[in-house]
């Protein structure tokens, strides 16, 4: 059973909606001057042999702008943690304090500011690739569909679902144009 156009043209929305989920996601693992705890949430631990997400065995929090405490669930593994950050290589410096650990976020260097946003552009550009890959695959369909006598659309119905994914990769591209330029500005803030 052939796809319709409706299928095709949600599915290209869905997928062009990922892409931008995964560069939201992308995005906040960047360092800025602040702190988040999304520069740690994903750093693999080895718990008991298992590489495990830091957010799933410790509690991250943001005290101050340029500091993040880190308080494990499991006391015995602090070290494990404290080695994590470390090997992740974010240019963090955990010091252990009692039962938990505080980490200070150096505000990055102008040059280096200037490599983030550099970063942050290519990461809008490899999403927009993304996205006009889904418009060529969904356009692709749509032709193939109109051109099966079996499916018995009309030349105007191909146009005007042509039109509808030519409207969401614009509106897509927009969207990550906007994430883009309010990262970067982020970035550059001191």
């Amino acid at each position: 059973m052939p796809m319709t156009l409706e299928q095709i043209v949600s599915g290209c929305r869905t997928k062009m909606d990922k892409s931008i989920e995964h560069y939201e996601k992308e995005l906040r693992g960047l360092r800025t001057g602040r702190a988040t705890t999304a520069l740690i949430d994903y750093v693999k631990v080895d718990y008991y042999g298992n590489p495990t997400d830091l957010k799933a065995i410790a509690s991250v929090s943001v005290p101050e702008p340029n500091q993040l405490l880190v308080k494990p669930f499991d006391p015995s593994i602090k070290t494990d943690i404290i080695k994590a950050i470390e090997k992740a290589d974010l240019g963090l410096n955990p010091m252990s304090e009692g039962a938990q650990i505080r980490i200070s976020v150096p505000a990055p260097s102008a040059e280096r500011r200037q490599q983030l946003v550099g970063q942050v552009k290519k990461m809008a550009e490899d999403t927009k690739v993304a996205v006009r890959n889904e418009r060529r695959d969904a356009i692709k369909h749509v032709e193939t569909l109109v051109k099966d006598k079996s499916a018995r659309l009309s030349e105007d119905q191909g146009k005007q679902a042509k039109a509808q994914i030519e409207e969401m990769t614009k509106k897509h591209i927009e969207r990550i144009d906007a994430m883009s330029s309010k990262k970067s500005a982020e970035v550059v803030a001191v």
